[in-house]
């Protein structure tokens, strides 16, 4: 996601940053002056502060939760804005965007990874069984789609990079490893219902993969200066 890109000495906005794993991550091996990390979750943020005082790492890690809705900080606010899987559960696409350029300082990057769909259509019956499956608010577009609402914003130098090979691979490792070596710890850990529910999820996911019809995808944009 990052291939190309210095972080260094940057502030950086984490859009669903979630527990704070991946924003204190940018600090420790990108060098990102400052994290903010947004996520709509209170549990999560309460956590991902815990984790940013026990790295030490609270005076350049700040978290932020707010309502679903408009970017809670102002105009040219930040160096670059990230976000990993988190878009797609935004049905405005082109508000998203726009608000997403709205912090950006000129010059500056946005450069995220999501789930996306492969066409407009309605969804597949697999694909509405692995949403189902997940129990998610999805609200997934298209490569062409997000690439029209990047362009309405404003960015410029927009690259999409299709990751469906990749993660096809990966997603069939993981469960394997969940049905095999990994159950009995997962199950003791968490229970064995729950790790069947994310085995039964991950199949159906794995369907809509094998398809094409789920997109993992790189997007990546420029602000011009």
């Amino acid at each position: 996601m990052l291939a190309g890109l210095s972080l260094k000495g940057k502030s950086v906005l984490d859009v669903g940053c979630g527990a704070g794993g991946i924003a204190l991550h940018l600090i420790e091996h990108h060098d990102a002056g400052h994290v903010t990390g947004f996520d709509i979750e209170a549990p999560v943020i309460l956590r991902a502060r815990e984790q940013a005082v026990a790295k030490g790492l609270s005076e350049r890690a700040t978290f932020v939760q707010a309502p679903p809705g408009p970017l809670p900080f102002a105009a040219e606010t930040f160096d670059a804005v990230f976000s990993k899987d988190a878009l797609l559960h935004v049905p405005d696409k082109d508000s998203l965007f726009s608000d997403i350029l709205r912090v950006l300082k000129p010059g500056g990057v946005f450069a995220a990874s999501d789930w996306l769909i492969s066409h407009g259509d309605e969804p597949s019956p697999d694909m509405k069984a692995y949403v189902a499956a997940e129990g998610l608010s999805f609200a997934m577009a298209s490569p062409a789609r997000y690439r029209q609402a990047m362009e309405r914003a404003g960015f410029t130098d927009i690259a999409l990079v299709d990751r469906n090979p990749w993660y096809r691979e990966v997603a069939q490792e993981e469960l394997a490893r969940l049905k095999g070596p990994l159950f009995a710890r997962a199950a003791a850990a968490v229970g064995e219902a729950y790790v069947a529910k994310n085995i039964r999820t991950w199949e159906a996911m794995q369907k809509v993969l094998d398809s094409g019809e789920h997109r993992p995808t790189h997007l990546r944009g420029w602000k011009p200066d």
